[in-house]
């Protein structure tokens, strides 16, 4: 399988690193990143990794995926093109799905093509028990994140609580997983993801922490309906290059990877 990266800020350069280490029958032939950046990006790159500074260079050669790693912006702007070509598109940046307008051009434009869109469990597990608890019945899902004062730097946070002055912890948002996604983009993927895989944007319920006992970033989705009840936590160590993304982010794209071209499939 050969595949382009877009974006190879943190999580694309730690996933390009796993591609490598992980599932060698996968190729990374192209990667997109902003002009200014290429020598920068090549130094880090074999010569045979074709660098694109826009789409239309980017999907030049044959591709089987494309994985975004590069935030709502370049979703916005790719995403679109990537699927209308006829190629997949994995994407890291799902909390870009909660703007309406962003979920409605990809989903048309992966229907026309019948490329389809592909979403990771992130930072977040349980997201299949959600999924299968869909169809037997969801009444209520509430994603819970917990993360250090550090990680909520440079977000409306800061205009919400005092982050310097924490002494315990302290819920800053409650709201749907629409506004969540939106207001923390770097932040809240993992709720637009618990949002798509069960009751959707507008029903998820999401509660954000701030915490400065915490040691990394815990998330927790409880659940209930006619299945019975679902109550998961995750507490990840953060990715020492951004403490805004959780380790787990690019392990998980990996792991959507393996998932396309393994023979035994845990899905």
């Amino acid at each position: 399988m050969e595949i382009g990266i877009i974006g190879f800020g943190a999580i694309g350069q730690t996933l390009y690193r796993l591609i490598g280490e992980h599932a060698k029958d996968i190729r990374v032939v192209a990667i997109m990143e902003r002009a200014e950046l290429h020598d920068s990006v090549r130094a880090r790159l074999p010569d045979d990794v074709r660098l694109a500074a826009s789409v239309e260079q980017l999907m030049s050669g044959k591709l089987d995926l494309v994985i975004e790693c590069a935030g709502h912006a370049a979703l916005k702007a790719a995403g679109p093109q990537v699927l209308a070509a006829g190629v997949d598109l994995l994407v890291a940046s799902v909390g870009a799905l909660a703007d309406a307008a962003i979920e409605t051009a990809l989903r048309d434009a992966a229907k026309a093509s019948g490329a389809k869109v592909r979403i990771p469990a992130g930072a977040l597990g349980g997201l299949d028990v959600l999924g299968a608890a869909r169809f037997a019945g969801l009444d209520r899902v509430v994603y819970t994140s917990n993360k250090a004062p550090l990680a909520w730097k440079g977000t409306p946070a800061e205009s919400m609580i005092d982050l310097q002055s924490l002494k315990e912890a302290t819920v800053f948002y409650t709201g749907n997983a629409r506004t969540a996604a939106l207001l923390f983009p770097q932040n809240a993927n993992v709720a637009a993801a618990v949002a798509l895989a069960g009751v959707g944007f507008d029903k998820t319920e999401v509660r954000l922490t701030a915490d400065p006992a915490a040691t990394g970033n815990r998330h927790r989705i409880q659940a209930s309906g006619a299945f019975g009840e679902i109550d998961v936590s995750i507490l990840g160590k953060t990715l020492p290059e951004n403490p805004k993304t959780s380790m787990l982010a690019p392990f998980s794209l990996v792991r959507s990877l393996t998932n396309l071209s393994g023979t035994f499939v845990v899905a």
